[in-house]
């Protein structure tokens, strides 16, 4: 079983969340590249040398908060998919970033928890597209213990209420990871209590004509972003068949 050092650092700007993320990831790119460098025979007792020991020693985190409002675009985005000007922005108050994750235009913003897992996968599997379907597996764990159906439409990374249903499909949870030398950042967004109105000065994620949705909305009421964080984490374990602490 993996440890998986866990901080909730509430309410924080997304540039701050952003630099502490990059410091972690160095970090463990740091140790991997040490690790490398150093790396030693083993022995089969007899003092003959048998093939090499790596000595990474790299950390698993995830972080969970909520940010002030923000549009954050993808390296791969079209900048375009933001439909209001910057003055617009300014004058809103909502912050803008290009960012180095994957994806297109989404936001951020009071009520929606934003997950940053920055996760060695050499420990787990080499594989993003694993670990993004296992990302949204928390998500869609979570939904289920408030009656919700979240599911994954194909093509689209993130999880979805209704996919397949013309004209009813809508977005709960917004992913865009970052990977290098295998460990991970970035994440995602799930909408809890989120002011859906932002999205409408955007084209979320770059899809045209979906909604989206938040787990108020679709249950009539606030469950409270601590308690569905307490969910999550839950679920984090159960998939990454891992241990939070701290």
């Amino acid at each position: 079983m993996q440890e998986v050092f866990f901080k909730d650092m509430g309410a924080v700007a997304y540039k701050d969340a952003w630099d502490f993320q990059e410091q972690l990831l160095r970090k463990n790119v740091q140790a991997k590249t040490s690790a490398k460098a150093g790396l030693s025979y083993s022995s089969n007792g007899t003092g003959q040398k048998t093939g090499f020991e790596s000595i990474a020693d790299t950390r698993h985190h995830l972080l969970l908060c909520e940010h002030p409002p923000v549009y954050t675009l993808g390296k791969s985005g079209h900048a375009e998919n933001v439909l209001i000007s910057e003055a617009t922005l300014h004058q809103k108050g909502i912050e803008y970033y290009r960012t180095n994750r994957g994806g297109d235009i989404t936001f951020h913003g009071p009520g929606q928890i934003v997950g940053y897992p920055i996760l060695d996968l050499e420990k787990y599997y080499t594989d993003i597209g694993k670990y993004l379907r296992n990302l949204e597996e928390v998500v869609i764990l979570t939904l289920q213990q408030y009656g919700i159906k979240g599911e994954r439409s194909p093509g689209e990374t993130g999880v979805w209420i209704a996919p397949s249903v013309k004209g009813k499909e809508r977005k709960i949870c917004a992913m865009g990871v970052r990977c290098s030398r295998w460990v991970t950042m970035h994440g995602f967004a799930l909408n809890v209590s989120t002011s859906l109105d932002y999205f409408n000065y955007i084209i979320p994620c770059g899809i045209a004509n979906k909604q989206v949705t938040s787990i108020e909305k679709e249950l009539g009421s606030d469950p409270g972003t601590g308690n569905v964080k307490a969910v999550l984490k839950n679920c984090f374990e159960q998939v990454f068949d891992c241990r939070l602490v701290g």
